[in-house]
């Protein structure tokens, strides 16, 4: 239940950053935080704008595949030793479902985080990022890792 509760809590964070993003930096306003600044734009496409010209249900779609895959690894996860495999895919789990319900309503991404020397990025992002290199050192620490979540007799 832990779990669960740590990934709406995440993505909560994440779609309330979206909508703050959303109402004060429209009209091209930025936020200028030193190596970081606040500056709104959208992506219609998956990591790094990929599959921006395909029409937007075709990425809702997978989009939401994937988050329900994500959804079920990480509920298997709950049942392994490790403590930071489930952490981990939680907040992937967080991050994937933000950024899915965020799409849902008009087939883009809300990103306000810029750095002018990456792509425009959001909390979720942030939350896919650090889960997945958190799921992935909990694989090498653990004798039961993402591999053993996936199958039955886990």
């Amino acid at each position: 239940m832990a779990v669960l509760t740590g990934a709406v809590v995440l993505a909560t964070v994440d779609l309330g950053a979206k909508a703050v993003a959303e109402r004060d930096l429209r009209d091209g306003h930025t936020v200028d935080l030193g190596p970081l600044a606040l500056q709104l734009t959208h992506n219609n496409g998956a990591a790094f704008s990929l599959g921006s010209g395909l029409p937007s249900w075709v990425i809702v779609t997978v989009t939401g595949l994937l988050t329900g895959v994500i959804a079920v690894i990480t509920w298997r996860a709950v049942a392994t030793k490790s403590r930071l495999l489930p952490a981990g895919l939680a907040a992937v789990l967080a991050g994937a479902a933000a950024n899915l319900v965020d799409r849902a309503g008009d087939g883009r991404v809300t990103d306000y985080l810029h750095t002018g020397w990456w792509p425009t990025f959001n909390l979720a992002d942030v939350w896919i990022t650090t889960g997945a290199a958190v799921a992935i050192l909990a694989s090498f620490r653990s004798d039961r890792g993402v591999g053993d979540a996936l199958r039955r007799d886990a």
